[in-house]
């Protein structure tokens, strides 16, 4: 017994249930994600979830933008070898 309290038996069976799922899951995947219904369906749920998202992502940009700046500028005078610019 383990600390959950399921025998081998039972943890064998939900980690082949597991496997059979997500190999399911993968092939239907596979078999529908060059339909042009699923493309369709695939950028509308992503452009609403950009329309819906833009602010907090702008937000997010905004509070890294100093932080993502000095990383470029470290790498571009490491690159050239001029850190004591840095």
């Amino acid at each position: 017994m383990n600390n959950y309290g399921l025998s081998e038996e039972q943890i064998t069976n939900i980690i082949q249930s597991y496997n059979k799922r997500r190999d399911y899951e993968k092939q239907r995947y596979n078999n529908i994600k060059d339909t042009d219904e699923f493309k369709l369906k695939n950028r509308a749920r992503a452009k609403a979830h950009y329309d819906t998202n833009k602010e907090k992502k702008l937000q997010q940009y905004q509070d890294n933008k100093e932080v993502l700046n000095a990383k470029s500028t470290y790498r571009y005078y490491k690159n050239l070898d001029k850190l004591d610019f840095f």
